[in-house]
């Protein structure tokens, strides 16, 4: 048997009712005044105590009872609502219950291991095609770029004279342009990446969708000087060409590494191999990633200073936190 009680205060009178089965008494009153007991509080009404008593019969619960059995696949809420509707459709004010059973709710129950094997397969498809597009540009870039200083050199030195001050400033710029490209990586990313070009940025500081986003354009960006200065430098004789052609060769050997270290290793766009062992690279993916954190106002900014830039801010102990949570996660790979 099951029954439920009701207390409610209220200025006028209420009755009590039996629902379920008839009694010689269906009504009965208590008038309650609190006059008397509560000298605080004044009305010109009377107001009653009304206590409401309903009880269910056998009937009742053994609907209850399928209810809750049919509704074992749903969830609690679900089946506490079919119950509470199967209640007000069966059952007036006289208690006569109806013979229907309450109606079954098929609630579909999705497959959490097919949604993660489809995000899987997703994830698997855009890494291989970022990588694909990462081999083929490193390989195609490289070779051209090592064509290019050997036919540029030979042809200088096609009059038997080799062009050691040409050469020299070939490769020293090409050292120089290639660590610059670190400050200028740095200060862009701070002043304009989040700043005026934030609507750019800002694909790369959420999930990505596909497997590209468009804080990729900086890089191609970045890759049209780096043409020019090839381009100019190849077909021109002289100092100033060959400055022009070893800055254009540094830019390119800087977008390349920018590549395997930040795409690859820290982002994990496409697997680097044993470059991820790598105790100084493993450190400055682990810099990054306090960038994106955000634990220090966007620092470090740069890539392969980020770590002394994390250490000027007082930041190490979070990058030996952030060092050891990567290798834990590689070994555990």
């Amino acid at each position: 048997m099951a029954a439920t009680y009701a207390v409610s205060c209220s200025s006028r009178p209420f009755s009590l009712h039996c629902f379920g089965q008839k009694s010689a008494s269906t009504t009965t009153q208590f008038p309650f005044s609190y006059r008397n007991f509560d000298p605080l509080v004044r009305s010109r009404r009377t107001p009653t105590l009304t206590i409401c008593f309903v009880r269910a019969d056998q009937k009742f619960d053994a609907v209850e009872n399928n209810s809750s059995n049919n509704s074992t696949s749903s969830t609690t809420s679900t089946s506490s609502s079919t119950d509470d509707n199967n209640n007000n459709n069966n059952y007036g004010p006289g208690g006569q219950g109806q013979d229907s059973s309450p109606p079954e709710l098929i609630i579909p129950v999705v497959n959490r291991n097919s949604v993660v094997e489809e995000k899987m397969k997703r994830k698997k498809s855009e890494r291989f095609t970022y990588l694909v597009a990462a081999i083929m540009s490193t390989f195609g870039i490289t070779s051209m770029a090592i064509m290019a200083v050997y036919y540029r050199f030979s042809w200088q030195m096609e009059g038997g004279e080799i062009p050691y001050v040409e050469m020299f400033g070939t490769f020293a710029l090409s050292v120089g342009a290639a660590v610059g490209m670190e400050y200028w990586a740095r200060w862009a990313h701070e002043a304009l990446w989040h700043a005026s070009l934030w609507h750019m940025h800002e694909s790369h500081h959420k999930p990505r969708e596909g497997p590209f986003e468009l804080n990729d354009v900086f890089a191609i960006i970045n890759a049209v000087p780096a043409i020019a200065l090839l381009n100019y430098g190849f077909f021109h004789k002289g100092i100033v060409p060959g400055l022009c052609f070893g800055a254009g060769l540094g830019i390119t050997v800087f977008g390349m590494a920018y590549m395997f270290v930040h795409d690859g290793l820290v982002h994990k766009r496409f697997q680097v191999g044993p470059i991820a062992n790598v105790p100084y690279l493993r450190r400055v993916a682990a810099a990054h990633q306090l960038h994106h954190t955000e634990k220090f106002n966007g620092v470090p900014y740069g890539l392969f200073l980020g770590p002394k830039e994390v250490e000027e801010v007082g930041g190490m102990e979070e990058l030996e936190k952030e060092i050891q949570r990567r290798i834990k996660l590689y070994n555990n790979k």
